[in-house]
């Protein structure tokens, strides 16, 4: 085994066991928000300490391996980026929905309300009508009670009228009849009066 092997595996062995309690802390923080940045950190620092030692020992093994852990934790920096990215989309899109689901909800409930309010409208209407049909039809019942109360006393006027001036007529007749059998019965008078002076002169005689 030769001295760079040897260093790089001493390096990479501190290295791994100086940041083993991060890493089980980081494990169980998981691998997204803080957790995932700060174990993104811990990652740049390792690269950055094995590229450092690796220069100062002049060990190319340990610098190419810091720049293949560098070169990965920049593939996790960018996963990690466009993971986030596509999470906020993902969040934003969410959000439209559910402000679309929100908005047709709220169009429901005004267009069922307006639609009640219609509903409310056209029943009033209807009881308006009735109440003014109704209205309307006692008033005509009312003018035909009237006119037949009106037709009713005109009859019964002309009737009574009529009965006045049959009775008059009758009184008439009746003046006249009696009037004509008085004439009548002063003609027989006078004409036995006549006749009982006549024969009183020719007994005289």
């Amino acid at each position: 085994m030769t001295l760079r092997t040897i260093q790089t595996t001493a390096v990479g062995a501190g290295l791994s066991l100086a940041r083993l309690p991060l890493d089980a802390l980081l494990g169980l923080a998981g691998d997204r928000g803080p957790a995932a940045a700060l174990k993104l950190a811990v990652d740049r620092a390792n690269a950055s300490t094995r590229g450092v030692v690796g220069a100062l020992l002049g060990n190319d093994e340990l610098q190419r391996d810091a720049t293949r852990r560098q070169a990965a934790a920049d593939e996790r920096a960018r996963a990690l980026r466009l993971r986030y990215e596509a999470e906020e989309r993902t969040e934003r899109a969410e959000e439209r929905v559910q402000a679309r689901h929100e908005d047709a909800a709220q169009r429901r409930t005004r267009a069922a309300a307006a639609a009640e309010r219609r509903r409310d409208q056209a029943g009033r209407r209807r009881s308006s009508r009735k109440s003014e049909a109704a209205k309307s039809a006692n008033r005509r019942r009312e003018a035909a009670r009237k006119d037949a109360a009106r037709a009713q006393e005109k009859t019964e006027k002309e009737a009574a009228r009529d009965r006045l001036e049959h009775l008059e007529a009758k009184s008439d007749a009746l003046e006249e009849r009696e009037a004509a059998t008085t004439a009548a019965d002063e003609g027989e008078r006078l004409a036995d009066a006549a006749a009982r002076a006549k024969a009183d002169r020719k007994n005289g005689s």
